[in-house]
């Protein structure tokens, strides 16, 4: 094992347009999911750290929401989010999709990258998806905006050169501290991830009917005494009365298959038997009222 002094640690970014799998890189780099997963833009909302460490030292990745042009104060909470983490890192990856190509998006994101001094990765990601012959090309397309410290090639689904892109990225990491426990892999607590469990279900099984207008917020968190048994009462927020009709569903089944799909990821969080219940209440225009995105976990002034 390697001497602690000589051990590395660093911040590292995750950023990128909507939809370019930082989520699914973060959960295949540390082996287990801590963030939500969905084929919708703007699943991220809030900074996920995720903590990866090993015998030459840690990396916290910082999966941060996609960069976008905001419609709503929930929205404007998003961008602040992405772009105040690149001031506070010390190496950045810069995701982008190579069947999708290069977006206004992607130009929006390097106009902002071109002012920061730490090192910059090009990560183009779903390369299992273009012929190998294409990357060439999309590497080019990139470099001709921004001049990058690495260009790293990967599947985040299937895993493909994601062991390389650690490596890469330790090259970078200066000698410091460990900031974590070793068996610690995100820095948030267990009721976030519980909600955003919830809230990846709405999303999976409501398909296009329920947009982002989703909050969840778990109410109670009961653990029996004497028993493996977790009691969880969480409340699914929308903000109109149309989308509680569609999670609830006809005699309940949507709600009932959301329960079931979010239980058994939580009891993998927890490793314990859950009981989970779920109610579904409307807030009109939440994403635009200070008062609920605070009370959902969207707080501006920790940023």
């Amino acid at each position: 094992m390697s001497n602690s002094k000589e051990k590395k640690s660093g911040f590292v970014a995750l950023i990128g347009r909507p939809n370019v799998g930082k989520s699914t890189l973060l959960n295949q780099m540390l082996g287990q999911k801590i963030a939500i997963m969905s084929d919708k833009p703007q699943t991220t909302r809030n900074r996920i750290q995720g903590v990866y460490t090993e015998d030459r030292g840690q990396i916290v990745f910082i999966d941060t929401p996609g960069i976008h042009k905001p419609k709503h104060r929930l929205g404007d909470f998003m961008t602040k989010v992405a772009t105040t983490t690149l001031r506070e890192v010390d190496a950045v990856l810069f995701l982008v999709d190579a069947k999708e190509g290069r977006g206004r998006g992607d130009d929006f994101i390097m106009e902002r990258l071109k002012n920061i001094d730490t090192p910059i990765f090009l990560v183009i990601n779903k390369i299992d998806e273009v012929h190998p012959d294409e990357l060439f090309k999309i590497i080019d397309n990139y470099r001709h905006h921004i001049e990058f410290t690495e260009v790293v090639p990967i599947s985040a689904l299937h895993g493909n050169n994601v062991n390389t892109l650690i490596e890469q990225v330790f090259k970078y990491m200066e000698e410091g501290p460990q900031y974590y426990p070793e068996d610690q892999v995100t820095d948030h607590p267990e009721r976030f991830l519980m909600a955003e469990m919830i809230r990846e279900k709405v999303l999976h099984l409501t398909h296009e009917e329920v947009p982002h207008s989703v909050a969840v917020d778990i109410e109670q968190i009961n653990r029996k005494e004497g028993s493996n048994t977790v009691m969880i009462g969480a409340v699914i927020v929308v903000d109109r009365s149309s989308q509680k009709g569609i999670i609830i569903g006809k005699q309940g089944k949507m709600l009932k298959e959301i329960g079931r799909k979010a239980r058994l990821d939580i009891e993998a969080l927890l490793g314990s038997k859950v009981f989970l219940e779920l109610w579904v209440k409307v807030e009109k225009d939440w994403r635009n009222k200070p008062k609920y995105l605070q009370e959902f976990g969207y707080r501006e002034d920790e940023y």
